[in-house]
């Protein structure tokens, strides 16, 4: 098992960050009933850690027996009179119908006795579908009453930043007419793309991005668990390049104990390899700006892809490479356009086809200049 899993505190007594937020929580749940929450915060800072100690504090050791489902889910689009009827096709249309669509999504769901994780914006332009009927189902359906347990479930929801409008007005509809007997956990990274319909509803907990200091008190702990010797100053530089991201800060720990042990203090932090594989993209970019070149940075970027790197952390991580080998009189230009990209990879589907227009544009930015350059 990866330290990243083995390490991480099941329950609000055992957080090591953000200590104060565990103990406010731990007095949420215990004096008063759980409202709906909003956790926000950056990569890496534990926002997936508070809510499973949060659901175990409320559920007790009965919310970690959790089951893992890819399940398929068929939604029936029912068309009558002019107006839409969307439902799942388990259940008959009521309605006498000019013509039904039936639209199938398959979703990978987590889940226990008492709460439900699900990411809706998996399913992309057709997330509003799950939130008006999936989640629908899923809110209506009451927990089972053990040792009596709380009478409620709850439904954890990852990335809402990154659900339409639409499906986040559907959520909010939701929120409020099974209020009764589901409360929901939402999770995402920037609370400024949640509407304020949603956030008003909730009670927004921010998590900042740990400290070098803490994410320090993080190692010594696993090392101290592990036997290890882990020298102050080692510590230290996977603390700074790991930029705060806690979770990146285990796994770069983990990876310098496989390739050498014992630690030393001027021992080389590695970087992750998609890092180094985007770093190999950019030197190719920059060395060459031709279709073939083109073509070929296309299916590094694709390996990418497939392997689950998020495309915005490929874009921003492939921009901030190009911006070490750019003079000056380039960098606003490129970030203009790459800003412009992801803004548009955000409204299309096929991130691949966005992220390589920004580096065929860059290419052609990069190529006039060595032109008017060099001649």
């Amino acid at each position: 098992m990866l330290w990243v899993d083995k390490y991480r505190p099941r329950s609000l007594d055992k957080i090591i960050v953000h200590r104060e937020i565990a103990d406010n929580l731990k007095n949420l749940v215990s004096e008063h009933d759980c409202p709906h929450l909003l956790f926000y915060g950056p990569p890496g800072a534990g926002k997936k850690t508070l809510i499973i100690a949060l659901l175990k504090q409320i559920f007790g050791p009965g919310a970690e027996k959790v089951k893992v489902e890819n399940r398929p889910w068929k939604i029936e689009r029912c068309f009558s009179k002019g107006k839409v009827y969307i439902q799942l096709i388990s259940y008959p249309c009521l309605h006498q119908m000019a013509g039904t669509r039936t639209i199938e999504v398959e979703l990978t769901t987590v889940s226990s006795n008492y709460h439900v994780e699900l990411n809706p914006s998996d399913v992309g332009f057709q997330d509003k579908y799950v939130v008006q009927e999936i989640i629908k189902e899923m809110a209506k359906s009451r927990p089972i009453d053990i040792n009596g347990n709380k009478g409620y479930k709850v439904l954890v929801l990852n990335e809402v930043d990154k659900l339409s409008k639409e499906a986040q007005h559907s959520l909010r509809r939701t929120m409020e007419l099974y209020s009764g007997v589901c409360r929901i956990i939402l999770c995402c990274n920037s609370a400024s793309k949640v509407i304020e319909a949603v956030r008003s509803r909730c009670l927004n907990v921010r998590i900042n991005a740990p400290s070098k200091e803490l994410i320090i008190e993080v190692l010594e702990y696993i090392a101290k668990k592990e036997g290890l010797q882990l020298p102050i100053g080692f510590a230290g530089r996977i603390a700074i390049q790991s930029e705060r991201n806690l979770r990146r800060a285990i796994l770069c720990f983990e990876t310098c104990r496989v390739q050498q042990y014992p630690f030393t203090d001027n021992q080389p932090v590695q970087p992750m390899d998609w890092e180094q594989y985007i770093s190999e993209i950019a030197s190719d970019i920059v060395n060459e700006q031709s279709p073939k070149r083109l073509f070929m940075v296309r299916g590094k970027i694709y390996d990418l892809l497939v392997n689950c790197i998020p495309p915005e952390v490929v874009l921003k991580r492939l921009v901030f490479e190009l911006m070490k080998k750019l003079d000056s009189e380039l960098k606003h230009e490129v970030c203009h356009w790459a800003a412009y990209y992801e803004h548009r990879m955000h409204l299309g589907q096929k991130a691949i086809f966005h992220i390589e227009a920004f580096i065929a544009k860059f290419m052609s930015i990069y190529k006039k200049f060595l032109i008017a350059t060099f001649g």
